[in-house]
């Protein structure tokens, strides 16, 4: 008779996990997500709403961007707001924070480089005196406030921003340049309503 040999794995039970650990395990776990997420969203990308008018008609209210971190951003970290990678072109479409008002998103356009002249005469952009036509504008949106706008050099360090509906903007021809620090990313794409799937190209690439 041969000898009988047990089997461990049937005869012992594996130990359960006590309360405290499966809620430490909880923990751990969903402390990960958070993380990941928040990576995500500083370095890579992050979905953001728009909300209100001032970028008719290249973007409407309520659509939902997609918001490309990884060309160029910024974010708060260790008590200081840093930037991270490169830095925006003149005319890219961007999601930027104004001085003094907080959290508040606000998506606009970039016309003014550092060290560029800005001025805007009968509602056209004139960068370094040339005019730009701006075929992404609607002509309607020219008139009105802020179609005139005195010769401007954009401090070292900061950006001209204004909005597409040049008589319905909060924009830098009101709260002056923002440093680089306050762009939060920029927008590639409209991805909600999926009837309003497109790409949102650099102003200069608009024909």
């Amino acid at each position: 008779m041969e000898p009988e040999v047990k089997n461990e794995s049937q005869d012992k039970a594996k130990p359960k996990k006590s309360i405290g650990h499966e809620i430490l395990s909880w923990i751990f776990t969903l402390a990960v997500a958070v993380v990941i997420a928040l990576v995500i969203r500083t370095f890579i990308f992050e979905p953001v709403k728009v909300d209100g008018h001032s970028m008719d008609d290249t973007l409407a209210d309520k659509e939902i961007m997609f918001v490309s971190k990884w060309q160029y951003s910024s974010s708060w970290l260790f008590g200081t707001r840093m930037t991270f990678f490169g830095d925006p072109e003149r005319f890219d479409v961007v999601v930027c924070r104004y001085p003094d008002r907080g959290y508040t998103n606000f998506v606009k356009r970039v016309v003014g480089l550092p060290g560029d002249t800005i001025e805007i005469k009968n509602g056209y952009l004139y960068v370094n005196n040339e005019r730009y036509d701006e075929p992404y504008i609607n002509d309607e949106y020219r008139t009105g406030l802020g179609s005139n706008y005195p010769a401007i050099v954009v401090p070292e360090g900061q950006y001209f921003v204004m909005g597409d509906h040049r008589n319905n903007s909060n924009d830098s021809r009101f709260v002056g340049p923002i440093d680089r620090n306050m762009i939060m990313g920029h927008v590639v794409q409209v991805v909600f309503p999926f009837s309003a799937f497109r790409s949102i190209p650099n102003g200069l690439n608009v024909e």
